[in-house]
């Protein structure tokens, strides 16, 4: 009977703490912040332009619907889709919410103004207001993490494996110098923002604008982009509760 009463006891605990926390994390798409520099321009799509006479780069942050919508054939497999950037349309228990796998831009440069550029892609860090610190992920990282799924290297999973190891081959941007005339276009990606964040800066340290007779650089430019998104709860009924956003400088 004491047993019984203890188990009657904890199932009417747990119920209690699930009514309690009747609500999931709620995080809006990241958005462009009025608070940007000079030389940036906001476009409709949400892109931020940089631009220093003809050279000009671009940062889009990508939500999982439009890279699900790029990579359509790789998102349609549920939990066995291939689209490495998102979880595909695997629909996830408790919330309509689109989960977040990671989170990426897309970074678009044209080369006009200077004889070669380079951007490396590891130089690149998100900075949150609340003090929070995101470094891109690169190639080598990412095909760690899918690695795990290939367990055994069996048959399909490993097929699997290599079709998102491939993808990720073609489309992240590369660690290579763009010359006069050329253009170049890729995605950065870092972990998931935590549900707190809501305002960060996007860095791109020691763009290399000018190079010597050794390849050495001779001069390089930061560039910052900064972006917004709602954050909240969102209840079983669909009600979403939002936190008050205070922009601040995330350096």
């Amino acid at each position: 009977m004491v047993k019984k009463a203890q188990w009657s006891f904890l199932i009417f605990s747990l119920a209690l703490v699930m009514n309690g926390c009747g609500y999931n994390y709620y995080t809006g798409p990241l958005q462009p912040s009025e608070d940007q520099a000079s030389s940036m321009s906001v476009a409709d799509d949400g892109t931020v332009t940089f631009a220093q006479d003809r050279f000009e780069v671009r940062l889009k942050p990508m939500t999982a619907e439009e890279l699900n919508r790029q990579f359509f054939n790789n998102s349609q497999a549920h939990a066995k889709s291939t689209n490495p950037y998102t979880f595909g349309n695997t629909v996830f228990w408790g919330t309509d919410q689109e989960k977040q796998r990671f989170t990426v831009f897309r970074v678009s440069i044209k080369n006009y103004a200077y004889p070669k550029v380079k951007i490396d892609p590891s130089k690149i860090v998100v900075k949150a207001a609340n003090k929070r610190e995101y470094w891109s992920l690169n190639f080598e990282q990412l095909d760690t993490y899918y690695r795990a799924y290939a367990i055994g290297y069996r048959g399909n999973e490993y097929a699997r494996y290599q079709e998102r190891r491939d993808l990720l081959r073609r489309t992240m941007l590369k660690n290579e110098e763009i010359f006069s005339g050329q253009e170049a276009e890729g995605f950065v990606v870092f972990p998931a923002l935590h549900p707190d964040v809501s305002d960060i800066e996007v860095q791109v340290h020691d763009v290399v604008l000018r190079f010597d007779f050794r390849n050495e650089p001779v001069e390089t430019t930061n560039i910052s982009y900064n972006f917004i998104r709602e954050i909240g709860k969102i209840y079983k009924d669909g009600t979403v509760k939002l936190n008050e956003i205070k922009v601040s400088n995330a350096n």
